[in-house]
């Protein structure tokens, strides 16, 4: 049986930016030629689905500039360097709804684009939520909407809400 991984040559930093950095990797294929790879690093991220007592589940609406349009997503960000995924989660959560939860379960870690980035997102299920106060950062500006699991599973089937995080933790959580 024939190996599928390749073997790293060398790297090259293209570029060092605040969020991400960009590097081309030579690497030698399976077949014994080289091969360039060019791959975004990012130091991950993190996703939670916070669910209410009543059941319904809070999502953000943000512009997001690479994307060119406004996204209806579950509450995410980027972890801080040496920040613990589920600390993350949690500071998140308050930031960009303004709830704490008693309840914090991993659902799962998946990468999101595998094929150019490293980027791992951790995404969780909050429960328990208690009400404190919303502070986002002073360039993020998104709307808090309520959704319950029956008009969120529309809103995906009908292509309304097509963030991956944002579909993958729904499923997850069983809407």
């Amino acid at each position: 049986m024939n190996t599928l991984v390749e073997q790293h040559v060398r790297s090259e930093q293209l570029f060092t930016g605040r969020v991400i950095n960009v590097r081309r990797d030579t690497v030698l294929l399976p077949n014994g030629k080289e091969a360039t790879r060019e791959v975004v690093e990012h130091p991950g991220a993190v996703a939670v689905v916070p669910v209410l007592d009543d059941g319904r589940i809070i999502m953000v609406s943000q512009y997001r500039h690479a994307a060119g349009k406004i996204l209806l997503e579950i509450p995410a960000g980027k972890l801080d360097k040496g920040e613990q995924p589920k600390e993350c989660a949690l500071r998140e959560l308050e930031e960009e709804t303004g709830y704490q939860c008693r309840h914090l379960q991993k659902l799962a870690s998946v990468y999101t684009t595998p094929g150019f980035s490293n980027e791992v997102i951790h995404i969780y299920l909050a429960e328990g939520l208690i009400r404190t106060q919303q502070r986002l950062d002073e360039d993020e500006f998104l709307n808090m909407e309520c959704y319950t699991k029956e008009q969120l599973h529309s809103m995906i089937t009908d292509g309304s809400i097509c963030d991956n995080k944002s579909i993958t933790g729904l499923l997850l959580a069983g809407v």
